[in-house]
């Protein structure tokens, strides 16, 4: 048995997989908050506790750089090291992998039913693919030919600085840059970043928003969901919910089209993580593939590239599919 896990900033995502079962079929199956523990070990124990400790070896997702064994959490105060958890929890291995790459891990074995097309393109056989993951952060991965399959391999692309493609997107930088040291892609287009955009949208226009909306958003703890929930369900009565969305989806376009120029993904993109899979109606219309294009001499190439939004939790799976090659490679 093994224990796979996505570690995310908001949730913790554990199950158990077999080898003869294979990583789709979860034998065991847990969701925990994050930020209710102080670290990871805790939640692995609790898991184990209520599964009868079955498990041998553990394989986890994390949202940060994972080098060398170690990676420290970009939204949460846990630092992780692979040979003290496995010790800690008694285990024969315990494996971490980024986030991103665990989702890169998973896009080759990807069925038809799995992913939605944006643009059906043309698929090089063998080409670079791009991941980009607007989740509660901005995940990027890239995964690149070996010579007998896909080579994942991660990245942190969504700390990059933001770079507007219009003069609405300036003024939003501008009105950033006042807020943040740093303005990331990860601040305009990754779900901790989404109110952002919508304090910005109601800065030029505050009367556009009803005062029950206002009330609502002030009583939340996270913003981000009656937002996005307004910007699909009640666009014609809530002109800045829809207006924040349509920003953020034209900026997964133009950085999705980044993405696919830096590695040259003629394999194709995909567009993972918790956003884009509610969305999908809003990517289909033509404004993000128009975006994704805008790139001069190179729309052409851009418009060949499929893309595809991935509807399954992609990082799990890849970590099981991980987790469970490690296993069969070194008994």
């Amino acid at each position: 048995m093994l224990i796979v896990g996505d570690i995310g900033g908001t949730k913790t995502r554990l199950a158990l997989v077999s080898p003869q079962q294979g990583p789709r079929t979860l034998l065991a199956e847990q969701e925990y908050h994050s930020a209710g523990f102080p670290g990871l070990q805790p939640i692995v124990e609790k898991f184990q506790a209520a599964t009868g400790g079955k498990a041998v070896a553990a394989c986890f997702d994390v949202a940060g750089p994972v080098i060398d064994g170690r990676a420290h959490l970009t939204n949460l105060p846990w630092q992780l090291e692979e040979n003290a958890l496995a010790q800690a929890l008694n285990l024969k291995r315990v494996n971490l992998l980024n986030d991103l790459r665990a989702v890169a891990h998973a896009v080759p074995h990807l069925r038809s039913e799995e992913t939605i097309v944006i643009n059906a393109g043309i698929a090089v056989p063998n080409g670079p693919i791009g991941v980009l993951a607007p989740g509660t952060g901005l995940g990027e991965a890239f995964l690149i030919w070996g010579g007998q399959g896909y080579i994942a391999c991660a990245s942190e692309g969504g700390h990059a600085d933001f770079a507007p493609i219009n003069g609405l997107q300036a003024e939003l930088l501008a009105f950033l840059a006042d807020r943040f040291d740093h303005v990331a892609y990860e601040r305009v287009c990754a779900g901790s970043g989404l109110p952002n955009v919508y304090d910005f949208v109601r800065s030029r226009n505050p009367s556009l928003e009803s005062p029950a909306f206002a009330a609502a958003l002030k009583a939340a703890a996270d913003r981000t969901p009656l937002i996005v929930d307004a910007a699909v369900n009640d666009a014609a009565n809530n002109t800045p919910a829809a207006e924040t969305l349509r920003i953020v989806i034209d900026i997964w376009g133009a950085e999705a089209g980044n993405l696919a120029l830096n590695v040259l993904a003629t394999g194709g993109i995909y567009l993972a993580g918790g956003m884009p899979p509610r969305v999908v109606p809003l990517l289909q219309d033509g404004a993000f593939m128009r975006a994704f294009t805008a790139k001069g001499r190179f729309a052409d190439l851009l418009a060949r590239i499929p893309v595809h939004v991935v509807t399954v939790n992609a990082a799990l799976l890849g970590a099981a599919i991980y987790g469970l090659e490690q296993a069969a490679a070194q008994g």
